[in-house]
């Protein structure tokens, strides 16, 4: 299993949102470089980022920043936030991103993520975020009567390979990942399945590993000291 740590990012800072709601954004380290650089020491090979700005405004704003990281570090960038268009999308993998996340365009315009997949393959994820079971958008600031699991299979059938699931319930909460959802989701389609939100410290890590998730993203839980990166990437070797 691979562990994705977290930098999310508003006006060029790393911060943490509770349950996805902007109003609580707390800045948990000075610079997303030097983080990131903290991550490689821990044994890292991936960061994923989100540009919350970009959420908002439905466009690229940090974009400095992700391409910043991709340049100055070994770590292969996974990025989301306000990628809507083609053109955003070619712009990150002209520009050495690794992943692109496509979140909100995903439930809006899935015709878009199939094109997407067409062109750029697997360099294209789809980042699927609900609350009780049913997708959201907009930065998690709109909700829909889609269910997780039919977004997901409507994805697998666009082609993307790989998803992450974030139960907004529990992003930011440190209470622990939503396993009953997490592994409905894993069953529901053959795509490699990211867990994202709630994860508190390494039994986390290792209750993910052994219901065979591909990957886990750690945020808040590395940033309040909770989790040892370092002792949850040896975990999933």
């Amino acid at each position: 299993m691979i562990i994705f740590p977290a930098i999310d990012i508003i006006d060029g800072k790393p911060v943490r949102l509770y349950k996805g709601d902007f109003s609580t954004a707390a800045q948990v380290a000075e610079d997303a470089l030097e983080t990131a650089l903290s991550f490689v020491e821990a044994g890292c090979e991936w960061v994923h980022m989100v540009d919350l700005d970009g959420s908002l405004k439905k466009k690229p704003v940090n974009a400095q920043t992700f391409i910043t990281v991709a340049r100055e570090t070994p770590l292969k960038v996974e990025l989301g936030g306000g990628i809507r268009t083609m053109n955003d999308i070619d712009f990150y993998a002209q520009n050495g991103i690794s992943r692109i996340i496509l979140g909100s365009v995903a439930l809006k315009d899935p015709q878009l993520v199939k094109e997407a997949v067409k062109e750029f393959g697997d360099l294209i994820a789809v980042g699927i975020d609900a609350k009780n079971g049913y997708a959201a958008a907009e930065g998690w600031t709109q909700s829909s009567n889609v269910y997780f699991t039919d977004l997901a299979s409507q994805m697998e059938s666009a082609g993307v390979k790989t998803i992450i699931y974030t139960d907004i319930g529990r992003d930011g909460t440190l209470s622990g990942p939503n396993i009953e959802q997490l592994k409905e989701i894993n069953d529901a389609v053959s795509c490699n399945i990211t867990a994202s939100g709630g994860v508190t410290d390494i039994n986390d890590i290792r209750l993910l590993r052994d219901n065979g998730l591909y990957a886990a993203i750690c945020g808040k839980s590395i940033y309040q000291g909770t989790l040892n990166l370092k002792e949850a990437v040896e975990a999933c070797k």
